[in-house]
């Protein structure tokens, strides 16, 4: 139990409690004697039960609603001071009668204005704690009215505008104005947008267009404690789910801490009388009260909920739960400031208690403090300050760390006084860097033009110099840098997500210095940054199964359009943490190219799922019949590179002379050719979140000159009576990828038989020889570090793998480590072909982000590239290196070397 909060006590010593120091309840007691009984009768739940029937008898819904109102705050207040109900217990009741009373109270302006018209075209969004069900004892309600012109009733001449102003007047009087009953909430109408000028209620598509477009930081967070209320609820759910890319925002936004903590400081400010600890304290916007409370679980929400749905959490105790679960924040930080919170709430409601006054500071008299404090039950006022007072410092502390700011320390702006700032840091490149601070600060690059682009950038340009000044390749890092802000459409949120979280400037140098592969993704996409604030962003990928999960998660109203960006834009973040994963030499190179491949297959299955559904809408299906995608190369091995492309044939099952069932019909063939060509386009047409795979499907029977798409009793009777030897090697690592499970087995199972068949040795081998000697003549290797081409190198290697399992019919595994080590287990091949692969894999996918032209990487990079490749420096790497490749030529010798009388034959 949280230290403070009211012990479990009888209704009778709460009732004698309120009568001595809360002279509104003294007064609700007078006036509702039968009520009194029931608590002082020990009998909460009938008393509960009561509440609902006190506004029996009433002339109109008001006065029922007013009675009720009272005979509810009398209950929960009692029931609240006995210990016998919660803080959740009290907010939520409270909460849900403010929805009903509304709901209510619009129904009867209807029947009165509209008598016949149904209950639809108005509704009401709650925000603030209405919204997160939170209400205070003595709250007022922040509802934003919205109604639909096409559909809200209107009378005679009325404009839906009109109507709607007089609805919005009405509720609001109707709930807010004062009489002998009381009042049932005050309404704080101040939330809507520009509220001096603009109407009681919006239209529903100008609000959106204004959230879309023109709100302010302060209404973005507004809005994590907004839902639909009352009224009409497909109204009010269509407003929330169309905003929602306005609240929850999958760029991070870093902003939200400066933003957040300039409100917070202007609170303190304003509010300064308060800001002290003491008599006087204000509760709500001390520092270390709720405000600052529910203000760091929002920051938080802001910058991790547009990715992580679970933290769109209104309540304020229930989102530092799941950010805790989430990793986001501290756990004990969390329980201290979760159960600060709800002392805080219970405090705040013994103030409220007295007179119904909606205060939130504690008493500066001695004598009102001490009533405060004996009504919760405590001594005196000083009982009451003791228990407050460490719960308010450590929040305040808490607080206080996530939002001061550094010391800023900004680079002059004054030329000779910048030229020796930057000649103190020994830059080899001091000139060339000093050139460069001066462009960016012209005016003229893009990214900076904004002010508060230019803000962002100061902050961080110190923090920024000495990144590059200490990176490992200042050079190359200060040359990529340049090109990365000249790309950026906006530099805003890039700078302020360094400035946030400084430990990323020493990655960002890492990756401009060595990996230019990475640098220009991040140039296109400088939000890829986002995703390395992720606690989890340096694992490995999850299952195929689980991605396929997290790339298929949309949001409301999403389309087709917007879900194929959804799922590039996650597709482009897990490779782009892979190949971080492998700058930062957290996981082996090997582990990571099957990470990039389980990627490849998630994406795969969710982009075609899509591109099937969109397609059906038009055409329908084919009865019968299914779509099968063979993953061939790397991916059918399932090791990718970053730069690896998706070898891929499409398949059909069922009968091709069947058309498809849809309103724009298609024979099979068409369909499936049409439905294949859309998939390449969603998994290769590059868009505003940045190009995804190249696919390559020329090694479908009849390369080019086929169609994309073919029966499976085509490819089977081609492969079988057609298919060239190079075509049976390919099919050696072909995978299926999608499609029916039973489908994808029979497939399997057929390529294995295929590739079982009888061979004659000698026209195998002089087959496999013809294929890498139109390689050699066609395809030279890039460079000297060219792993794949090089003679000795992986697609030598390959070949003579695919060569002993074509003519033996033995280890047809797709996956090419284990095709190696069944084969050595065989007797065919000796342990140190397996250790030439890893090596020279390793090494592949290294070059392939550090040194993509394949020539020798500049002398900072090399021990990084070393290291990925497992060896322990450059020269052993090297020395691997060529010792792997002379093992790949000693057994291609031994395997696939022409006899005397062939090579006569070539020469002649």
């Amino acid at each position: 139990m949280i230290i403070g909060l009211p012990e479990r006590t009888t209704l009778q010593d709460a009732l004698q409690r309120a009568r001595d120091n809360a002279p509104y309840l003294a007064l609700a007691m007078q006036v509702l004697p039968e009520l009194t009984d029931l608590l002082a009768a020990e009998n909460l739940e009938a008393a509960l039960e009561y509440v609902g029937g006190a506004g029996e008898g009433a002339d109109n819904v008001r006065q029922k609603l007013r009675r009720e109102k009272r005979a509810l705050a009398l209950t929960l207040a009692i029931g609240d001071l006995a210990g016998q109900l919660s803080l959740t217990d009290v907010i939520t009741r409270l909460s849900d009668f403010a929805d009903r009373a509304l709901d209510e109270a619009l129904a009867d302006i209807y029947a009165t204005r509209y008598p016949d018209a149904p209950l639809e075209g108005f509704a009401i969004i709650g925000l603030g704690k209405h919204g997160s069900r939170e209400l205070n004892y003595s709250s007022d309600i922040d509802p934003i009215f919205i109604y639909d012109p096409e559909k809200i009733p209107v009378r005679g001449r009325e404009e839906p505008s009109d109507a709607a102003r007089r609805i919005g007047q009405q509720l609001v009087e109707a709930l807010n104005s004062r009489d002998a009953d009381g009042y049932v909430f005050r309404v704080d109408m101040r939330l809507r947008p520009s509220p001096e000028v603009s109407p009681v209620a919006l239209p529903v598509e100008a609000a959106i267009s204004y959230y879309e477009s023109s709100a302010l930081a302060w209404e973005q967070a507004a809005f994590i404690r907004s839902r639909s209320a009352a009224g009409d609820p497909i109204l009010g759910r269509y407003f929330l789910e169309t905003i929602n890319p306005f609240i929850w925002r999958r760029s991070l936004d870093y902003g939200a801490i400066r933003n957040i903590g300039s409100v917070t400081a202007q609170i303190r400010d304003h509010y300064a009388a308060g800001q002290k600890f003491g008599p006087g304290f204000d509760l709500k916007r001390g520092r270390g009260g709720i405000r600052e409370t529910e203000f760091y679980a929002q920051m938080h929400q802001l910058i991790f909920g547009g990715r992580q749905p679970d933290l769109r959490v209104p309540a304020t105790r229930d989102a530092l739960a799941a950010l805790v679960k989430a990793g986001r924040i501290d756990g004990d930080k969390a329980q201290v400031l979760s159960e600060s919170y709800e002392l805080y709430r219970v405090i705040e409601h013994r103030l409220q208690m007295v007179n119904d006054q909606q205060t939130h500071s504690l008493p500066d008299a001695v004598a009102d403090l001490d009533r405060v404090a004996r009504l919760h039950g405590l001594d005196a006022g000083q009982a009451l300050l003791d228990l407050l007072a460490p719960h308010v410092e450590a929040v305040g502390r808490i607080y206080d760390d996530l939002i001061e700011p550094e010391d800023s320390g900004r680079l002059p702006a004054d030329e000779e006084k910048l030229a020796a700032v930057i000649a103190g840091k020994n830059l080899l490149e001091a000139d060339s860097f000093l050139q460069a601070i001066k462009r960016w600060r012209s005016g003229k690059v893009t990214a900076l033009r904004s002010a508060a682009a230019q803000e962002s950038f100061e902050a961080i340009l110190p923090d920024l110099v000495d990144a590059i000044a200490t990176a490992p390749n200042s050079t190359k890092a200060l040359a990529r840098l340049d090109s990365l802000i000249d790309k950026l459409p906006t530099a805003i949120n890039f700078f302020r997500i360094l400035e946030a979280r400084p430990a990323l400037l020493d990655l960002l140098g890492k990756i401009l210095s060595h990996a230019p592969v990475l640098a220009d993704a991040l140039a296109r996409r400088a939000e890829l940054f986002d995703g390395l604030i992720d606690a989890t962003a340096l694992d490995l990928p999850p299952s195929v199964e689980e991605l396929t999960k997290q790339f298929a998660r949309t949001e409301p109203g999403d389309d087709y359009q917007i879900l194929l960006d959804r799922v590039r834009a996650r597709v482009g973040e897990k490779r782009f943490a892979l190949g971080v994963q492998l700058i930062e030499g957290h996981h082996d190179a090997l582990d990571i190219s099957a990470g990039y491949a389980r990627v490849a297959e998630a994406a795969i299955q969710v982009l075609t799922d899509a591109t099937i559904k969109e397609f059906e809408e038009t055409h329908g299906k084919i009865p019968g019949g299914g779509l099968l995608i063979l993953a061939l190369g790397r991916l059918g091995g399932e090791a990718l590179t970053h730069a690896s492309d998706l070898d891929l044939i499409f398949l059909f099952t069922g009968d091709h002379s069947a058309e498809s069932d849809g309103k724009r019909s298609l024979g099979a063939t068409q369909y499936y050719n049409r439905l294949t060509a859309r998939i390449v386009t969603a998994l290769s047409v590059p868009t505003a979140a940045g190009p995804l795979y190249e696919v390559d499907t020329r090694l479908r029977p009849s390369g080019t000159q086929g169609p994309l798409a073919v029966t499976l009793e085509s490819f089977y009777k081609y492969q079988r009576e057609s298919a060239w030897t190079w075509e049976h090697m390919a099919l050696t690592r072909a995978r299926p990828v999608y499609g029916d499970r039973a489908d994808r087995a029979e497939l399997q199972q057929a390529i294995r038989g295929i590739l079982c068949k009888d061979r004659e040795p000698e026209e195998l081998r002089k087959a496999v020889r013809k294929m890498r000697l139109d390689i050699v003549e066609h395809k030279p290797p890039k460079g000297p570090l060219d792993t794949k081409l090089m003679e000795g190198g992986l697609v030598d290697w390959e070949f003579i793998i695919h060569f002993l399992q074509l003519k033996t019919g033995e280890a047809l595994h797709p996956q090419l480590g284990q095709a190696v080590r069944a084969l050595v287990a065989a007797g065919h091949l000796g342990e140190d072909m397996v250790t030439a692969h890893e090596l020279m894999t390793r090494l592949l996918v290294a070059l392939r982000l550090m040194s993509p032209d394949c020539d020798y990487p500049p002398e900072t990079s090399r021990a990084l590239i070393a290291k990925a490749a497992g060896q322990e420096s450059w020269d052993a790497l090297l020395d691997g290196y060529d010792k792997a490749r002379q093992c790949v030529i000693d057994v291609w010798n031994r395997h696939l070397r022409p006899d005397p009388d062939e090579i006569l034959g070539d020469i002649i």
